[in-house]
């Protein structure tokens, strides 16, 4: 048996629940915004050993091209975390909306059940009257057509034996 307050409770957990995601969520916002700032500084970085390099420093070349597989790197990362967080939230988005959907199945499943358990015992009453006449009614319905057709199987009998004292009677007329 679920009360209101059950339930009230149940819906309060399940919003503290999305609230916690959404939370979740912005504070994975405010980690890739992070690592955009640091793709950001990374390729200020590559730009100026790029124009150093141009000048004609050799020694600074592998510099370069660690600093720029970095920066690949770092925006693999990006991606790799932003669709990960992505799916995660889809994924948390369909949870939620599962859960939301079967809490409020059960509880429409629940709510009749919680209506007649409000009521005064005199409307208790009447409603088990009102599936006991249903019952009445069923087995009388079912009594009734029974005797219809035991009165239809009469009225052919009867009908053949009219016929048959008719046709005797022409019979002896004929004679």
């Amino acid at each position: 048996v679920v009360t209101r307050d059950d339930v009230e409770e149940s819906l309060k957990a399940k919003w503290q629940y999305v609230k916690d995601k959404e939370q979740l969520l912005k504070d994975l916002r405010s980690k890739v915004e992070e690592t955009g700032q640091r793709l950001s500084v990374k390729q200020g970085e590559r730009d100026y050993w790029l124009e150093y390099k141009n000048v004609g420093s050799k020694a600074q070349a592998n510099k370069i091209m660690n600093l720029e597989k970095d920066i690949k790197e770092v925006k693999d990362d990006l991606h790799r975390a932003t669709e990960y967080y992505r799916n995660a939230l889809k994924a948390v988005k369909e949870e939620n909306d599962r859960l939301v959907e079967r809490h409020m199945k059960l509880s429409k499943e629940q709510a009749p059940e919680n209506a007649v358990r409000y009521l005064d015992k005199n409307c208790r009453r009447e409603i088990e009257e009102n599936e006991w006449l249903k019952e009445e009614v069923k087995m009388y319905q079912k009594e009734v057509s029974d005797l219809k057709a035991s009165i239809q199987l009469l009225e052919e009998e009867n009908i053949g034996l009219v016929t048959k004292l008719i046709d005797s009677r022409l019979q002896k007329l004929r004679v």
